[in-house]
């Protein structure tokens, strides 16, 4: 195998495994950090972006019934 077919593998290997880790947070309930970071940066780009840590605290507070429901905007 040519080490241009390894690397393309690889990326498609790395790839997948993002998709799946998207997915299981997701089935969870879990937001993914990422998109949150996109979102923030694309629609309020003046505001602060949280830690991956507050954002995970924050999320768990709204989703279990703290700061009254978790929208955004």
């Amino acid at each position: 195998m040519k080490a241009l077919d390894l690397q393309l593998l690889a990326g498609q290997v790395s790839e997948a495994g993002r998709y799946l880790g998207q997915t299981f947070r997701l089935m969870v309930g879990q937001p993914d950090y990422d998109t949150y970071v996109a979102h923030m940066r694309q629609r309020h780009p003046g505001r602060p972006v949280m830690s991956r840590t507050a954002f995970f605290r924050e999320r768990e507070a709204a989703r279990y019934g703290g700061k009254g429901g978790g929208r955004c905007c």
